[in-house]
């Protein structure tokens, strides 16, 4: 026997931290600014698109073309960091997965702005740590977003697009 009920709800919790520890290690995990490479191959699938890979001297550049037409850029450094991103296309990325952990920094940094500005006009959001520039109109696109710290030496800001 297992100990009684006890025995039985120790079981119970040691099968749902199981479960739990399953669910967390099996959760899709998406390159994302500040990201590792190894997981572009998730976004690949998240937008259902191809990717290849551009050898770029101090860098290279993951290009996923998604399914609905939008190009985004992964550019990762020699030590496997995601230190910039682009975009451009019809459709917006996912934010979200593009900008990982800094997406809340963006969010705080656009809330800031629409409560003052008009945000039909480009987005420039030029934080310390982080900086994302978005233009474009319906179906038309573009943006790039940056770690300056993160840059690799040689690389120029205009580089990432």
């Amino acid at each position: 026997m297992s100990g009684g009920p006890a025995g039985a709800v120790k079981s119970s919790l040691g099968a749902g931290c199981a479960a739990l520890m399953i669910l967390f290690f099996t959760l899709p995990a998406w390159a994302s600014l500040g990201g590792d490479v190894s997981t572009i191959q998730a976004d690949q699938v998240h937008m259902q698109g191809t990717r290849r890979m551009i050898a770029a001297g101090p860098y290279t550049v993951h290009e996923i073309q998604a399914s609905n037409r939008t190009v985004v850029r992964e550019y990762v450094s020699a030590d496997g960091k995601v230190f910039a991103v682009a975009w451009h296309g019809p459709w917006f990325p996912d934010m979200g997965q593009l900008l990982g952990s800094y997406f809340e920094q963006y969010q705080a940094a656009m809330q800031m702005q629409s409560s003052t500005h008009i945000v039909r006009r480009p987005v420039s959001v030029n934080q310390p740590g982080l900086v994302v520039q978005i233009g474009g109109h319906i179906r038309a696109f573009s943006g790039r977003a940056y770690v300056p710290e993160m840059l690799p030496s040689g690389v120029r800001v205009e580089d990432i697009q």
